[in-house]
């Protein structure tokens, strides 16, 4: 696409013109690149921003009353590969001026960055890449939600009860030990090539899912398609924050999440075929093959990540015990409610609300889009504010909201839902960076696969106990109610024992990564 021209006509005096030729320094960092102070003229270049072009000219004429007309030019594009048609408008209305710009200090700037934007500067490189992990992101949310939307279709084809699909959905979760052989993997031999690899596996599985004779062999693919999904989404964010700078860092994780559910909406979207028979469920397990050349043109350009790139230390998982644990713990403690809350849905709405195939695509979409806005607030606050108190809060605030969803009907249950999904959905941003952040680079894969492996032993703890709870108690509610300890236990565990990570260096972080040529091993910072 080619650059695009902002024109600003201003009248202003001295002090004015002396702020319109000082270099800017908010989304972007500008350097003057040439000047003729005599003429009033001043050329600006980009220095570091997400910009692919920028150029800013300024040319000031002598008015009568002793000011200045001022014509400020700015050629500009932003990096932001996919999705610079929905960041361009907010570029242009922030490059847009009516009047000389207040100077701000560093502090400032950072606290009145746009609310679109990150804290942090994201340069040309950071914000392209992560434009193209967005792009991934799609994928892992559609691969991650398929069976979540058609089990229950699924399940009616092939005659199986609830506690079968309980049981299918928590089998389905072992595939998380083929993830952690794969991000292992990335450890040693880079991301890049196992983003690919991930990409093409994950599209793969969930086509011969479509073939399934039986519950079993469609537990057998979706083990094999989550593997994949998993290590992917686990590899996106390991490069988002090898990527990052330290004020961006949880920015990232809320827009990946947030194309991460776009994906996922667009397995829901497709879920009304469902209803038009019984085996048209399938249909929605072959449609990630017709983006597969896109998923894979989009890894294929994704570099190699910059902190893999950079000589690392060497370090070993022994020193990093206590930090593995209490995010383990949490990890399960968490999904032990959250899995069969979101897995359940559907077969609850169906069953004890009378749900069509129609009315569940619309209430997954009413209650789950708002989801963004506690995404967007949450990953501002957390890298403004800290991760802490922000991940804690919603944590437990959203287990309340959910629960109470499992236990009414009408008004109040989409009221629930939606107020629920907003406010858990902000401990997305504020708490899925730790497990990337808190280990170095040499341990950074393996650490978050054996995290996620603890929060599958919880999911599928919660899965089995859900279904259990429903055929004893004769609905899901009661069940809902017990498991929902567990993010209090995730609330608890944040406030006393997570350290604040918000601002600080990976390399700060973890001192192994600090040593040049790959060192022996620093003992890390204690918690």
């Amino acid at each position: 696409m080619s650059p695009r021209t902002t024109v600003n006509e201003l009248d202003v005096d001295e002090a004015g013109l002396h702020a319109l030729v000082t270099p800017r320094d908010d989304i972007l960092l500008e350097d003057l690149d040439a000047a003729d102070p005599a003429g009033h003229d001043f050329h600006f270049v980009c220095e570091q921003g997400p910009f692919a072009t920028y150029e800013r000219t300024v040319h000031a004429d002598r008015t009568d009353d002793g000011g200045y007309h001022v014509r400020e030019e700015i050629v500009w594009d932003v990096a932001i590969p996919l999705w610079g048609a929905l960041f361009r408008p907010l570029v242009a209305r922030q490059l847009r001026r009516s009047g000389p710009p207040e100077i701000l200090t560093e502090d400032q700037a950072v606290r009145r960055a746009p609310w679109w934007s990150p804290p942090a500067r994201l340069d040309a490189r950071s914000s392209s890449v992560l434009g193209m992990l967005c792009g991934l992101s799609m994928l892992t949310g559609y691969l991650g939600t398929t069976i979540t939307q058609t089990m229950t279709y699924a399940a009616k084809e092939f005659g199986a009860s609830t506690a079968a699909q309980g049981a299918t959905l928590a089998t389905v979760r072992v595939g998380v030990l083929l993830s952690l052989v794969l991000v292992t993997v990335s450890d040693r031999r880079g991301r890049q090539k196992l983003l690919l690899v991930c990409a093409v596996g994950g599209v793969a599985a969930s086509v011969a899912g479509a073939a399934s004779p039986n519950l079993i062999a469609l537990g057998g693919t979706q083990t094999v398609a989550r593997a994949f999904a998993t290590a992917l989404a686990l590899l996106i964010g390991v490069v988002s924050v090898e990527e990052m700078p330290a004020g961006g860092r949880a920015y990232a994780a809320s827009v990946l999440a947030m194309t991460a559910a776009l994906g996922a909406g667009m397995a829901v979207l497709l879920l009304p075929l469902a209803d038009v028979g019984l085996y048209a469920w399938r249909i929605i397990y072959v449609v990630p093959l017709l983006g597969l050349p896109f998923f894979i043109r989009l890894a294929r350009r994704i570099p190699e990540s910059r902190r893999f790139v950079k000589p690392h230390g060497r370090a070993t998982m022994k020193g990093h015990r206590a930090r593995l644990a209490l995010l383990a713990s949490a990890s399960f403690a968490g999904l032990i409610f959250l899995a069969p809350i979101s897995q359940f849905q559907n077969e609850f709405l169906r069953t004890e609300h009378g749900f069509t195939a129609i009315e569940l695509t619309i209430f997954t979409i009413a209650t789950n889009t708002p989801g963004g806005i506690g995404i967007v607030i949450g990953g501002r606050l957390a890298d403004l504010r800290g991760r802490r108190m922000v991940g804690a809060v919603a944590s437990a605030a959203g287990a309340v909201l959910l629960t109470i969803g499992y236990q009414v009907s009408g008004a109040a249950l989409w009221i629930a839902w939606m107020a629920g999904t907003i406010i858990a959905a902000a401990t997305v941003p504020a708490l899925g960076v730790y497990g990337a952040e808190l280990f170095p680079t040499a341990l950074r894969g393996r650490a978050n696969g054996l995290i996620t492996l603890a929060g599958v032993l919880g999911s599928s703890i919660g899965l089995i106990l859900a279904g259990r709870f429903e055929t004893h108690f004769g609905s899901f509610g009661p069940g809902m109610a017990i498991l929902a300890v567990g993010p209090f236990v995730v609330a608890a565990l944040v406030l006393t024992l997570y350290p604040e990570t918000a601002h600080v260096e990976l390399e700060v972080l973890n001192p192994e990564d600090a040593v040049a040529g790959g060192a022996a091993s620093v003992a890390p910072p204690m918690l």
